[in-house]
């Protein structure tokens, strides 16, 4: 605490005022944490002096709060570049990072618990940088970093915030932030120290070396590929479910299993039900296996039932029993054909697009998902219910296939902002003849009235050549894993295909 307390005032973070009548008065507290590494151990035991946010009053003592956070695609887009460059990938902590915002607001803090002045007890805290807790202390720190990057001449990322990228004299360096955590990587490892550097004299920066632990996920080398794995993750969360002596299944959703409100009793713990769920959305970061599955009790958050219950519990179970199982990131030699220049050149983005009509027996709308590839790479995913109710499977396909090709343009466009040039356009994969017929087709017919939009929105992609259109028998459809519950032959079958292996076990645990 005594360090916490030296490190704020060293930080200039505020200073004693006489109260102010008719002001806005927000209190705070220590929050006591230990911080521990991938194999649990306890690193460093921390106190944290925390604003209690909730007492300040929005127009004044905030205004906006909103940070942008890197996406998850973006991360194992980077991280495939840098695999396949044979980049050095570090990574860096910033201590106490939200105390390095400057408030751009008057907010006024009691003194903290502990620590008041005895010479003035009645004074109160006048804040000039911002605290844990506060509500706009998020964005106050990710203002004052972004602007610190673009001293050292980076430039934000038009399609990730937060993706910072500098490109100057043949030197390419990428930089990811999610909050205080943070991804550096480039072809020029003296210039990446020199970053460090200049960043280490502006803020407390913790080098912790090479990329091992970022975000609860565990990154581990196999060979020249990269190993995403959440297996502490996973485990921690089967403790904190009661479930870690639990007896695995092959599949996290039984084929027959049909999900209704009001289905059963209510469940007696609706918190643990959100809280697990909750969690098991963080683990699809490197789990598209449980994407559909997670997706469907994710539906019924309000009020949870005992058959949902029962099915979050055999989505736990099945992790339990892949556990090591991890996204693993390919190295390919034959993919970048000018490494260290202004172009950098890929494989090809590949897609595979499906929907299930009408397989919501509450409202009847579809579930549509989709799966994107850099190479052989598995860096995008999704499995969500459709905004509204198709009237044929071919309208229901159609629309997954929009949602499929309005992710591969932001990719493209990522792409290019990473100065990386494919060597054809992306190709989509649907197993439906007639939505992959009106992708190309210039005839509007009388059904597809409705989804006119929908329909200029592909075709116009599809008429510049931007992206092609191609069939896939529905055997073949890897995206079928994230539209319907399938059978454990079935599901195993097109889990091996995710990534041509997408799952990896690692035995280097």
């Amino acid at each position: 605490m005594n360090e916490e307390f030296q490190a704020l005032h060293k930080n200039g973070t505020w200073s004693l005022v006489p109260c102010v009548n008719n002001t806005n008065l927000v209190d705070c507290k220590w929050v006591y944490r230990l911080k521990r590494d991938a194999q649990g151990n306890v690193t460093r035991y921390k106190a944290r002096l925390v604003a209690k946010g909730f007492h300040q009053q929005h127009g004044v003592d905030y205004h906006d709060t909103f940070s942008p956070v890197v996406k998850p695609t973006t991360i194992r887009v980077v991280l495939s570049l840098a695999v396949s460059h044979k980049w050095c990938m570090r990574q860096l902590d910033v201590q106490n990072a939200f105390l390095h915002g400057t408030l751009q607001e008057t907010v006024y803090m009691k003194q903290p618990p502990g620590f008041v002045d005895p010479q003035r007890p009645n004074h109160v805290c006048l804040l000039h940088k911002s605290l844990y807790g506060l509500k706009q202390a998020p964005r106050a720190w990710f203002t004052r970093l972004s602007t610190a990057l673009q001293q050292l001449g980076f430039h934000g990322s038009k399609t990730d915030p937060s993706l910072f990228i500098l490109n100057s004299r043949g030197s390419v360096v990428y930089i990811l932030v999610y909050v205080d955590d943070i991804i550096i990587t480039g072809n020029n490892n003296q210039a990446i120290d020199h970053i460090i550097t200049r960043l280490s004299s502006m803020f407390a920066i913790k080098d912790l070396g090479p990329l091992h632990y970022f975000l609860g996920i565990e990154v581990v080398r196999s060979g020249l590929d990269l190993i995403l794995s959440q297996k502490k993750y996973i485990s921690d969360l089967l403790h904190r479910s009661g479930l870690s002596d639990c007896k695995p299944v092959s599949s996290p959703m039984s084929s027959s299993q049909v999900l209704l409100p009001n289905d059963s009793p209510l469940f007696s713990d609706s918190t643990k039900y959100r809280q697990v769920v909750g969690a098991l959305q963080y683990a699809t970061l490197t789990r598209p296996d449980i994407a559909f599955s997670v997706n469907k009790v994710c539906q019924f958050m309000q009020a949870p039932s005992e058959n949902h219950w029962t099915v979050v519990k055999r989505i736990l179970r099945y992790l339990k029993g892949t556990a090591d199982l991890g996204l693993r990131i390919r190295h390919h030699t034959d993919s970048v054909l000018h490494a260290f220049t202004d172009a950098h050149w890929i494989d090809s983005v590949q897609a595979y697009s499906d929907s299930d009509w009408a397989g919501c027996p509450v409202d009847r709308r579809s579930t549509g998902g989709f799966v994107v590839y850099i190479g052989s790479n598995l860096v995008s995913w999704s499995a969500r219910k459709q905004r509204t109710v198709s009237r044929s499977s071919t309208e229901s396909e159609y629309k997954a296939l929009a949602d499929t090709v309005a992710e591969s343009i932001w990719l493209k466009a990522l792409l290019h902002e990473l100065g990386v040039t494919t060597k054809s356009s992306p190709t989509l994969w649907c197993d439906n003849l007639g939505a992959t017929y009106l992708s190309a087709n210039p005839v509007f017919h009388a059904r597809t009235k409705h989804v006119e939009v929908d329909f200029h929105f592909v075709r116009e992609q599809v008429a510049q050549g931007d992206l092609s259109v191609k069939f896939i028998s529905t055997n073949d459809q890897i995206a079928d894993v994230f539209t319907k519950p399938l059978s454990s032959q079935r599901f195993l079958s097109l889990r091996s295909k995710l990534q041509r292996n997408y799952l990896m076990k690692s035995t280097i645990f």
